[in-house]
């Protein structure tokens, strides 16, 4: 094993404090398409306790998947990224990745065998046969041409977590997890991958970090000294306080999110006398008391 090879097995075993997401596709940038993915990864980090540190979005651009994927894998622990594995010539990701880490692609066989049993031709291609070549069949296998370490064990870089789906997820030098930009693709595969990140994170059971809302009628900037006091007071114990306005709405939002739920339990009496609000568990859940039109 090569010292990158060792480099990134230790990064595949280490625990998880840290993850950024990397979007990519032009159709983003672009306004054809919302991206959704960076909110689902954002919910699923908070729930396991994990710090998001960062999300990027970028254009189907070899040089700038090359430069993001060796930073990102340097600077944080979990890395996703979403979109460019399809079978057209813009999606470029695995190609760009394997670059990015001096990689080959490799057909991998059990994605090929997977891919046969579970997709189904499409009806404009009734003709379809994995045993003649074609540009179809070459499309359909660009999909399944994998970045492989050949001084790792390759089933820690393929990852069939959904046994309805064909589509793995490729881990490339350790953390970097590369994704499908569909949706409901996405979101199935993170999920599955969650029990294999669980031994991994500080918090294995999954309960994730704790957040409390306060919804206050006041506004912003009248509870804007005392959140600067109370940010400071409790910095010491890992707590992030945050206020967020919803326009015309007539209520705001004040939060706390850390780990000590104890400590942050006793802050809520204060936090409410001092916003003169209300703890809620929907921000708006308390919107009945203020109908009435505030300054945020």
């Amino acid at each position: 094993m090569t010292s990158l090879s060792a480099a990134a097995e230790e990064r595949s075993r280490c625990t998880i404090h840290t993850a950024a997401a990397l979007i990519i596709g032009d159709e983003i940038l672009n306004g054809k398409t919302v991206d959704t993915n960076s909110a689902y990864f954002a919910k699923f980090c908070f729930q396991l306790g994990i710090n998001l540190k960062r999300v990027e979005i970028i254009q189907d651009d070899e040089s700038e998947i090359i430069e993001a994927v060796r930073r990102m894998s340097t600077r944080y622990d979990f890395v996703v990224t979403s979109g460019g594995i399809g079978p057209t010539h813009d999606d470029i990701t695995y190609q760009s990745i394997a670059k990015a880490f001096d990689l080959k692609l490799k057909l991998h066989d059990d994605a090929l065998r997977r891919m046969k049993a579970l997709s189904k031709p499409h009806p404009s291609q009734p003709n379809f046969s994995y045993d003649v070549p074609s540009p179809a069949l070459e499309a359909k296998l660009r999909m399944i041409r994998l970045p492989i370490d050949p001084g790792r064990d390759e089933d820690s870089q393929v990852l069939f977590v959904d046994e309805s789906l064909w589509v793995p997820i490729n881990v490339v030098n350790g953390n970097i997890h590369i994704l499908p930009g569909v949706p409901r693709l996405f979101e199935k595969l993170l999920d599955g991958l969650k029990p294999r990140l669980l031994p991994r994170v500080t918090d294995p059971e999954g309960k994730g970090i704790y957040r409390i809302m306060v919804s206050t009628p006041i506004a912003e900037s009248a509870v804007a000294a005392y959140l600067t006091e109370l940010a400071a007071k409790v910095e010491r114990k890992g707590v992030k306080v945050g206020s967020y306005p919803r326009w015309g709405k007539g209520r705001n939002t004040v939060t706390l999110v850390g780990t000590d739920k104890e400590f942050m339990d006793s802050l809520i009496p204060e936090v409410e006398k001092n916003v003169d609000g209300v703890k809620v568990d929907r921000e708006d859940e308390a919107d009945h008391l203020s109908p009435e039109d505030k300054e945020s």
